[in-house]
């Protein structure tokens, strides 16, 4: 008898689950179905409306800390206020992968856009930002005066094939996006022998800024004048980083330079 009636509840039991599970069932393809034909009625309903995947502006950022943010209380960096002034600009939805690395060197730039995930990104992106050679002059910091005239030298040689190097890549990859190398500025302006310290850094941009000039639509992005006076005022507590301050300049001069078709633009 004991045994009639426990074979009777493990068969009841059982065919409440076999219900339970059809009706989960039941409603999991019912939220399948709908999820595609609403997937479908949104593609479709954004080609109608013009927004369509192509609307996106797709930024890629490649280099070292200044393209990082370190310095910036607010963990903006330059790319923060880059973005800040540019959705004031356009419609567009903007999406930016930043790729940069802390304390890359311009050798370590070169390997980084072999990779195959790198190049992808760059293949899809519509403009690339890039910061690059502090590491190389300013050797993780050091002042400049503690080098000498044949280092410099040598490190703005190497650090000069380098740059060609990842120009040229990109260029292999995206020949179409706009590319904006942004340029030193000078952290050790107010510093003893300051006048040798800026002619370095000047020179430096000059060269970098001509070997950008052999490739289609790469643009120098000028830093230099914006520290020049008051520099303390710009920098974090390492006297190297630029801090919230100084990466808003950056940023809004970047922004500046980025431009946008008359029918994207929302503002005049």
């Amino acid at each position: 008898m004991m045994n009639g009636t426990i074979v009777k509840l493990i068969t009841g039991v059982a065919s409440i689950a076999t219900i339970v599970c059809l009706y989960g069932l039941f409603f999991a393809i019912q939220d399948q179905f709908f999820y595609k034909n609403t997937s479908k009625e949104n593609a479709v309903r954004q080609v109608e409306e013009g927004v369509t995947s192509t609307s996106s502006l797709k930024i890629v950022a490649l280099g070292d800390s200044l393209t990082r943010g370190t310095g910036d209380e607010s963990g903006k960096g330059y790319i923060g206020y880059m973005l800040e002034e540019l959705q004031e600009k356009t419609d567009r939805n903007i999406t930016i992968s930043n790729l940069a690395i802390k304390g890359q060197r311009s050798k370590q730039l070169v390997e980084q856009v072999q990779q195959p995930e790198i190049q992808r990104q760059l293949k899809q992106a519509e403009v690339i930002v890039l910061t690059i050679g502090g590491n190389d002059l300013f050797q993780s910091g050091q002042a400049l005066f503690h080098f000498s005239t044949e280092q410099i030298d040598r490190s703005k040689e190497s650090y000069l094939t380098n740059l060609s190097t990842v120009f040229t890549t990109i260029r292999d990859i995206n020949k179409e996006a706009v590319v904006y190398y942004v340029a030193l500025y000078n952290p050790f302006n107010d510093l003893t022998d300051s006048q040798t310290t800026s002619s370095v850094v000047r020179e430096w941009n000059y060269a970098s800024s001509e070997e950008a000039a052999k490739f289609v639509h790469i643009i120098t992005v000028p830093t230099y004048d914006l520290f020049e006076l008051n520099v303390n005022d710009y920098l974090y507590s390492d006297k190297f980083h630029p801090n919230s301050q100084g990466y808003k300049l950056i940023g809004e001069r970047v922004a500046s330079l980025i431009t946008f078709s008359e029918e994207e633009a929302t503002n005049d």
